[in-house]
């Protein structure tokens, strides 16, 4: 009735060019909702489009990034975040984002006051959390393997982290034409609200990413992906990814060792060149060549990966005949109650979060927008003053709708013209159905949520692998 036409037009309207965009975001794998907690460009016809300049503070959270919406999602330490990327936003085509835009991905986090605060995203604050590039062994890029498994990237926050309000900005760099004259490498970036419930301390070291943080000078911005062979590691950009349960020294360290080099790993290790690389990286707990939770398991450290722990273990192995006879086993056990009481001390009290959770009485969702119930009423001017209620919120909803879509608002305009007839035909008392939740099921994730394999590379000393 009161709907404006243009925007449902606007909304139905896709790109001739479609690239990409993050839509739609999962917690342990549980679908969020189509845009909930999402800062997207709001532009129907531009959503999908990179982020130009390349110098623009929109690369914090893209396009409209610095407008919060009114949902935060909330999730635990530890918790696995997927990434649901779209070429047209509101899924009216199949496809994630065309096969020619090959490169890598990169996730990183920001804790934030309030999350639903607007303009916050660029500037200092950042940290990664996950990156990966080109996988040699797969002969892939993480674009490749996102469009195989349904547009989808996942990651895992950071144990330790201290709770309360974060920024979660998933960033994917195309490179199909980062070689021409002039350079052109395509940022694809979004940002998810959400609430970290943790006990941890952890304040990892951060850094800006607003205006001018990148530049065609940074390694990666003009990587030829057309060479062959290719030259490898790929150059990857921004900081060291933030792993959980390492010191700051250690974490920024990561950044020599990140190549998961068989040195490297036996001299961690204390070991001799026995050329046992893989049995160190995995004693050592390093998840920075792709190493996967179980050969963590199987080394019987924790997901964190502590190094100190990892040390002990190869030490354990060297000199597994004297361990028992110079540390009695109540002394082992004593020590490990002092640690646990430590860990106990450094944890702080659970937060709760208060702001951007689902509306008491909402009864529909549409992305970040709730229908309320319409008052009840006994007669036909009540009845009608409900009506107009009703007309009035479907109003806001077609107004307002994310490029993901507004098929929920013909959802609640459908309970507006049952409302309506029932005023017609002198139906009293009402609403009819009162507070059901119309809010259909959100679709189950169609793809995997385990985390790409990171590929192999150092920071600092780059090392040419053979191309396979």
């Amino acid at each position: 009735m009161y709907r404006n036409l243009l925007a449902v037009l606007a909304l139905l309207t896709a790109s001739a060019h479609a690239h990409t965009v993050f839509t739609t975001l999962y917690v342990d794998g549980e679908n969020q909702g189509d845009g909930v907690c999402v800062r997207m460009n709001r532009n129907p016809s531009k959503v999908s489009f990179p982020i130009e300049p390349l110098s623009s503070k929109d690369i914090a959270c893209g396009y409209d990034g610095e407008k919060a919406v009114a949902r935060v999602c909330p999730a635990k330490a530890s918790s696995t975040l997927t990434f649901e990327f779209r070429e047209y936003a509101d899924g009216s085509r199949p496809g994630s984002i065309d096969i020619s835009h090959k490169g890598p991905c990169a996730v990183y986090m920001k804790k934030v006051d309030d999350a639903t605060a607007d303009n916050n995203a660029a500037g200092d604050g950042w940290f990664k959390i996950w990156h990966a590039d080109y996988d040699a062994t797969a002969g892939k890029w993480c674009t490749e393997k996102m469009i195989e498994n349904n547009g989808h990237i996942s990651v895992q926050i950071p144990a330790d982290i201290e709770g309360g309000y974060y920024l979660v900005r998933p960033e994917l760099l195309a490179l199909h034409a980062a070689q021409d004259n002039p350079p052109d490498p395509q940022f694809y970036v979004g940002c998810a609200q959400v609430f970290v419930q943790s006990t941890g301390t952890a304040k990892p070291a951060t850094v800006n990413i607003g205006e001018g943080t990148y530049d065609l000078s940074l390694p990666g911005m003009t990587y030829n992906l057309y060479k062959k062979p290719l030259e490898l590691p790929y150059p990857m950009y921004g900081p060291p990814v933030y792993e959980a349960g390492k010191s700051a020294s250690a974490n920024a360290a990561s950044a020599n060792s990140a190549s998961g080099n068989s040195a490297t790993a036996n001299a961690a290790s204390g070991s001799t060149a026995s050329g046992n690389s893989a049995s160190a990286n995995a004693a050592s707990g390093s998840t920075a060549s792709g190493n996967s939770a179980s050969a963590n398991a199987a080394s019987g450290n924790t997901a964190s990966g502590n190094s100190a722990s990892a040390s002990a273990s190869s030490a354990s192995t060297n000199t597994e005949s004297e361990e028992p006879e110079s540390v009695p086993a109540n002394v082992c056990k004593n020590k490990t109650k002092k640690k646990n009481k430590n860990k106990k001390k450094k944890k702080r009290a659970m937060l709760v979060q208060n702001k951007g959770l689902k509306p008491a009485g909402c009864i529909l969702v549409r992305d970040n927008w709730c229908g309320f119930e319409v008052p009840s009423y006994t007669d036909e001017q009540g009845c009608w003053a409900s009506s107009k209620n009703c007309w009035d919120q479907a109003d806001v909803c077609w107004n307002t709708a994310l490029p993901t879509g507004s098929a929920h608002c013909q959802i609640w305009s459908d309970k507006c013209t049952a409302l309506d007839a029932s005023c017609s035909n002198k139906v009293f008392p009402g609403p009819p159905n009162a507070g059901q939740d119309l809010t259909p099921k959100a679709a189950s994730l169609v793809g995997s949520i385990k985390m790409f394999a990171r590929g192999v590379r150092s920071h600092i000393k780059r090392r040419r692998h053979a191309h396979v």
